[in-house]
């Protein structure tokens, strides 16, 4: 392992998606800003949001339907000022993106019908309608409005002289206070970075650390997250006891494309808001089957849509179920969902005249390191912030497109909040901070270790802890968990670090919390169903908050 060194800066943010992107614009006008990103700036979830923004700026909706709306999905476990809070500042936010360059689809782009009450909107965009939503408000940009973000935040932080990013750096620790072992109020001083060329460590001291990691999809088998969504941000938070809550509650995506080449490429919901329908093949025939689960059929909220299909496909038997958008014409799908007809199309399917199959795969995750509405944790200096942060918007369920308007809004809210709260945990100095130390640890030729681990975890999780849960199977889960985490905890500290090593261990960390909040919920509600507790979205719920022992176990620091 290479010599270690130390460097300071103001704001250190990991993560390169929207909220972390968002956050270093909006910080490099208060002080120096690193944003660690641990491979291309541009992998993201982000990069990889087909659907949009949802945000009221219609002359037919309002602040109160978008609340209702989000708390009808949220399935009694939304924090309603937050919800308030985050919808209203919802078109300041989408008025800063159009200044930075942001090219939102136009209507007459679209030859969509507009006709009917709920079209009758008189703005210049082409607003989609998702699952859940009352009103059509979701901005897009086609149906790559993720890549249009990024894309554009990208180019603006590398023109930005004030901020440094790091690609192909990966964040192994924080750094806090109780860690050290410090007197006072535990708060955050930083993170180790591996720089996965040099295999050096740095030590980053910051005044401030925002963790901006996306979620953590491949925990599961089946996703639509790309393969630097291993929960990092979560996993390091909980290390430095940072509350976690919520993380039974992991959406998955009701729709995404079946083939053995697609490798579960999303059909965005907002197909479904284009007036596709689900069906299932039996009896000779393809059938419609949302309507019994739910009054709005296939625009019904995602917890239920993927519920239903997870049922349709176990009583049936079948491996998927098909999306029908064939009653649009070639024309309108071309322009309306250019990516998604050209993906397709490459996989020999064409929108206007064939069925799509399609499955659920893991997609996003509710819970979260706890926050305010700031994005602040429960320690000092720390921010997590997009989908690693969870301030209570979505509750039990997200409502669609309402997570690209959460990572904007808490983004710049925290740095707002950091500006108002500048003084740091402690007097200490840069040179009091430690450096990372590998101790006695040494190279492994072992590799398989990681590898395995990674796809049993992978498959447990799918197999037990996925769209229908039993208690049965969820002790199951845990009583394997436990046992890996502990066989992975020994190699980390025998084995000198390597990302792959990094990224599995925050997994498994992560794995066990979705576990242990699983269990400890005893009822069904939103997202988490479980066929042992009986559905209780009709009453206010709590939330389920994870705590770290001061005095952990040693496979488990």
């Amino acid at each position: 392992m290479k010599e270690t060194n130390k460097t300071e800066c103001d704001y250190l943010i990991i993560g390169s998606g929207i909220a972390g992107l968002f956050a270093a614009l909006k910080a490099a006008d208060h002080g120096s800003v690193v944003v660690v990103t641990k491979r291309q700036a541009d992998e993201c979830n982000t990069k990889y949001a087909q659907g949009g923004i949802a945000c009221v700026i219609a002359e037919g909706d309002s602040f109160e339907h978008h609340v209702r709306d989000t708390l009808e999905a949220g399935a009694g476990l939304c924090h309603e000022e937050v919800v308030r809070e985050i919808v209203s500042q919802g078109p300041h936010s989408v008025e800063d993106l159009l200044d930075l360059g942001i090219e939102f689809t136009k209507s007459h782009n679209n030859g969509s019908d507009k006709s009917g009450p709920e079209n009758s909107e008189e703005t210049d965009f082409d607003l989609g309608r998702e699952g859940g939503h009352s009103r059509r408000r979701v901005l897009h940009a086609g149906d790559i409005t993720g890549q249009e973000l990024v894309d554009v935040l990208l180019k603006k932080c590398r023109n930005d002289s004030r901020i440094e990013l790091l690609e192909d750096h990966i964040a192994i620790d924080l750094i806090s206070t109780r860690k050290l072992c410090w007197q006072g109020e535990n708060g955050c001083l930083g993170a180790y970075v591996l720089d996965r060329h040099t295999h050096s460590i740095t030590t980053y001291v910051s005044r401030f650390t925002f963790l901006a990691t996306g979620g953590a999809g491949k925990a599961y088998l089946y996703t639509s997250n790309p393969d630097v969504a291993s929960g990092d941000g979560v996993a390091m938070a909980y290390r430095v006891y940072a509350e976690i809550r919520n993380m039974e509650f992991f959406q998955f995506h009701p729709t995404c494309l079946y083939h053995a080449a697609a490798k579960s490429f999303l059909i965005s919901e907002a197909v479904r808001g284009e007036g596709a329908v689900l069906r299932i093949y039996k009896n000779g025939q393809y059938e419609e089957f949302m309507d019994k689960y739910h009054k709005m059929a296939s625009l019904a909220p995602r917890d239920t849509v993927a519920r239903a299909i997870d049922n349709e496909l176990k009583k049936s038997g079948q491996s998927c179920v098909y999306l029908d958008i064939t009653e649009k014409d070639e024309e309108f799908l071309r322009q309306r969902f250019p990516g998604i007809y050209s993906r397709c199309q490459e996989l020999g399917y064409d929108m206007a005249t064939d069925y799509l199959p399609v499955v659920p795969a893991a997609h996003y995750c509710c819970g979260g390191v706890k926050t305010d509405v700031n994005g602040h944790s429960t320690v000092a200096n720390l921010y997590a912030i997009g989908e690693t942060g969870c301030t209570g918007l979505h509750g039990a369920n997200r409502l669609a497109s309402n997570s690209l308007l959460e990572a904007m809004v808490v983004a710049e809210k925290a740095v707002r909040h950091s500006i108002d709260n500048p003084d740091p945990p402690n007097e200490a100095g840069i040179e009091e901070i430690p450096e990372w130390s590998s101790g006695n640890a040494v190279d492994s030729d072992e590799q398989i270790v990681i590898s395995h681990n990674w796809d049993e975890i992978r498959r447990f999780m799918w197999d037990y802890v996925g769209i229908m849960r039993t208690s049965k199977r969820l002790e199951r889960a845990k009583s394997r968990i436990s046992m890996i985490r502990k066989e992975i905890e020994k190699y980390y500290w025998d084995f000198i670090v390597t990302p792959d090593l990094i990224e599995l261990r925050n997994l498994a960390s992560v794995a066990e919390m979705i576990i242990d909040s699983a269990l400890a919920r005893k009822e069904s509600r939103g997202l988490h169903y479980n066929a042992d507790y009986p559905l209780n979205n009709e009453t206010p719920g709590k939330d389920t908050i994870l705590r770290r022992p001061v005095k952990a176990e040693i496979w488990s620091e």
